[in-house]
């Protein structure tokens, strides 16, 4: 039986959870997040897809049931689309304008999201070896580099058409024809010039040429990185496409309808679809970029504190085609600038709480949360798994964002890529503003969210106490803390059937016997009634054997006699299905212990904490003869 990933678990959970694949509309996913539309809602239990092991939050936003997984996401995604769910039509979210609009620009950004990120933080190592050696910008080796780094943003109009055309439904292949003819009105001469030469449209118009489309005067736009113009154009082909569909003949449909569509959407782009948008989109470039010259620290003050409130709802997307018109239009994006220190405080925030924090499940998220804050800038983890449930610590990283926000907007600091901000990506603020006010308001920031977490303190999770009752304490002060001492039981597992125990190196079988699936028990059973040893979901189900997963996340195996696989269920009678759930004693299976013998295989019966979660160390505890539930293994630490 091939192993299940833990994505494939992920997966099956949280489709579970939601109502079944047949309950999706539409998924996607985003830098930490699936993306589901739900047909009915009603359907879905929020609770059961929280307490997942591996999702950090559910968030309901824009008309989607957002799943946030974190760095894995696409791992997960995956997941979901091989169970056999597909987007339908109509897989747009419910409601009003802004729903709709966070969802077209996630649908449209978001494939090609970390590809963008990558040429960015291309960007930003080539302007630090730059600054380093000055003479390198003139070299072959350069170019490439930079031509690897800039060409995703100069023909980005291409990647949107692709996307665009999918979210649209209209014919990818004509999406890329279209975005190819905006794009080659600037790099292929096709226009007489001066001297006998050849010229772009672009060149031609700018050089007072008169532009006319059967007679028509066309004003021509820049159409190299063209976001809003390519967009508009996919929309208005996708209307185009339906309405050839329906009024040319099935014979001539194939070659005509991409040859009707081209014909008529490319003119129309350049004759009213791509002037008007461009004007709108330089428009939005030029507002961001006069607030930030007349108050530039109010204006990285605002952004920077508010940064991480939209990240909670996802509205934060709604920001990513207007940074790209600001790179477009100004060549850099302010916006970016001020967004560093915010990021780099939550990543501050959490890693206070990891040193503080007295609950060892809540430390083991804030660990990696805060890592993945700090260098890859992904936020999600930190405040979902750690920030926001704590509450003091988010609005103490808002507070150091908003100040490290202004600092660095104060110096004029800007981005000259689409970056994800982080440590990273600091180099690529390098060329714009003052480097040094950008580097202050990162350590500002960082210095704010850290300190007042770490001497202000916080609230802290409940933590079990010796006699497994929960305690409350601020962290930070010691008030009403309670550790669990390093040998202190805080969880344990019951004895699976009735018995002898023997120690898990006496099985005869090298792989249990050598702990290599991990640490455990075996028992000789002397009835055939199978118990489960913890409670959880049956993660795993098999006549000889049961894998349950806690709600804390802890995992076992029970894995009835050796060898019995081989029985093929002959002698096993399952009283439980894969996906169900149990309680500690609830009965798996009845066996037939006659059977097994019979058959020439041992009977013994193995229990494994194959994964003990948080716990630091699994402890037998069960010698002797044992009925059924008896206490068999303590999971301390």
């Amino acid at each position: 039986m091939a192993t299940q990933s833990k994505y494939e678990t992920i997966a099956e959970d949280v489709l579970r959870g939601i109502g079944g694949k047949e309950n999706v509309r539409s998924v996607a996913h985003c830098a930490t997040r699936l993306r589901f539309v739900l047909d009915d809602r009603s359907k879905a239990d929020k609770e059961a897809v929280e307490s997942t092991r591996g999702v950090i939050a559910v968030v309901e936003a824009g008309g989607q049931f957002q799943v946030v997984i974190g760095n894995t996401v696409g791992n997960v995604y995956q997941a979901v689309v091989a169970q056999g769910v597909e987007e339908r039509d109509g897989g747009t979210a419910a409601g009003g304008f802004l729903p709709r609009a966070m969802d077209l620009v996630t649908s449209i950004f978001t494939p090609f999201l970390w590809t963008l990120a990558a040429v960015g933080l291309l960007k930003a190592f080539l302007a630090v070896a730059v600054k380093i050696s000055p003479g390198f910008q003139g070299t072959s080796t350069y170019a490439i580099w930079f031509a690897a780094a800039d060409a995703v943003f100069q023909f980005l109009p291409v990647l949107l058409a692709i996307t665009a055309a999918k979210r649209f439904k209209a014919n990818q292949f004509t999406s890329v024809a279209i975005a190819g003819a905006l794009i080659y009105s600037a790099t292929i001469p096709v226009m007489p010039g001066k001297n006998g030469t050849s010229v772009t449209l672009q060149a031609f118009d700018q050089a007072g040429g008169h532009l006319t489309f059967l007679g028509i005067p066309v004003v021509m736009a820049s159409y190299l990185s063209a976001v809003i113009p390519t967009i508009l154009a996919v929309y208005f082909q996708s209307h185009v496409e339906r309405l050839l569909e329906r009024v040319l003949p099935t014979v001539i449909r194939n070659f005509t309808v991409p040859l009707v569509t081209l014909a008529l959407v490319v003119p129309v782009v350049f004759l009213a679809i791509g002037p008007v948008s461009s004007q709108v989109g330089d428009a939005v470039a030029s507002a961001i970029k006069n607030l930030w010259d007349v108050a530039p620290w109010a204006a990285g003050g605002v952004f920077g504190g508010l940064w991480q409130v939209l990240v909670i709802f996802g509205l934060h997307w709604a920001f990513v085609p207007v940074i790209t018109q600001e790179l477009t239009t100004n060549g850099h994006s302010v916006m970016t600038g001020s967004l560093f220190p915010a990021i780099l405080a939550q990543g501050a925030a959490t890693f206070a709480v990891f040193l503080r924090t007295r609950d060892q499940d809540l430390k083991a998220v804030a660990g990696p949360a805060s890592l993945s804050a700090f260098v890859a800038g992904i936020t999600e983890p930190a405040i979902y798994g750690v920030t926001l449930r704590l509450k003091r610590p988010f609005v103490f990283a808002i507070i150091g964002g908003a100040v490290g926000g202004a600092i660095a907007a104060a110096g004029g600091s800007g981005a000259d890529g689409f970056v994800v901000p982080g440590a990273l990506t600091l180099a690529s603020t390098l060329g714009f503003g003052n480097f040094a006010l950008q580097l202050i308001g990162c350590g500002v920031g960082i210095a704010i969210a850290f300190g007042l977490t770490f001497v202000a303190g916080f609230k802290d999770l409940p933590t079990a106490t010796a006699d497994g009752k929960a305690a409350d304490g601020k962290a930070g002060d010691g008030a009403g803390d309670t550790a669990v001492a390093p040998d202190t039981a805080v969880a344990t597992l019951t004895v699976p059937v009735a018995g002898k125990v023997v120690p898990l190196s006496e099985v005869p079988d090298k792989v249990f016997a050598s702990g290599a699936m991990g640490s455990g028990l075996a028992v000789i059973p002397s009835e055939g009634k199978v118990y489960a040893p913890i409670g959880g979901t049956l993660v795993s189900v098999m006549p000889h054997a049961f894998g349950i997963r806690s709600d804390t996340g802890v995992e076992v195996l029970v894995h009835i006699g050796l060898n019995t696989v081989e029985l093929k269920g002959r002698g096993f009678t399952p009283a439980v299905a894969q996906g169900g759930r149990v309680a500690a004693g609830d009965l798996l299976t009845d066996v037939d212990l006659k059977v097994i013998t019979d058959a020439g295989y041992d009977p013994m019966t193995v229990l494994i904490v194959t994964d003990p979660g948080s716990h630091s160390a699994v402890v037998p505890t069960a010698t002797g003869d044992v009925g059924p539930r008896h206490a068999a293994l303590d999971l301390i630490g």
